[in-house]
């Protein structure tokens, strides 16, 4: 499988560190469309930060039924599967934290009229957005050096949420350049 790209400290002028004993944490993500032609983007305003839909693979699940399932947590919809264009591989080394995640490209079949927001994700103001792919782009850029942290992040928080952006933007760039 191909890996779109991957994201290290020095793609935000840091130096990379020796891992030591990584986590690793594997994702299912990617771009959702709906009958509009518009994506699925998370935007969370307490921490200004904009992502597409997404997140951890649960220990029971492979990658399409997280994907699946995240898509009807966050966008309230379910999915067909369109594609799965490669993954996209985050070095955390200041936090000793490895992430892989599958990159989807779906649309939405059905829409169940809801969100299934975590607490966390409801303080932090999530709020489901449908864009036009390049206004998603252009948000999702402008916010990676506006981001803060919330009350439920760690002191790593910014860190971590600034490859959240850079990731997900570069996904969206890797889409419109690639298909």
């Amino acid at each position: 499988m191909i890996c779109i790209r991957r994201i290290t400290d020095e793609d935000f002028g840091l130096d990379s560190i020796a891992f030591v004993n990584p986590r690793q944490r594997w994702g299912a993500r990617g771009i959702v469309f709906n009958s509009e032609n518009k994506i699925a983007v998370l935007y969370k305003s307490i921490k200004n930060e904009y992502k597409l839909i997404g997140g951890g693979i649960d220990e029971d699940e492979d990658r399409t039924k997280a994907f699946k399932r995240e898509c009807l947590e966050e966008a309230g919809c379910k999915v067909e599967i369109d594609d799965c264009l490669g993954t996209v591989e985050e070095l955390k080394t200041l936090d000793d934290f490895k992430q892989t995640s599958y990159i989807f490209v779906a649309h939405v079949v059905e829409d169940v009229g809801h969100t299934a927001f975590t607490e966390q994700e409801k303080g932090e103001g999530s709020e489901l957005l449908w864009l036009d792919i390049d206004t998603a782009m252009k948000l999702i850029k402008d916010s990676e050096g506006k981001v803060v942290a919330s009350k439920y992040d760690s002191e790593k928080s910014v860190y971590h949420t600034k490859f959240i952006v850079r990731r997900d933007y570069e996904i969206l760039k890797y889409y419109k350049n690639h298909l």
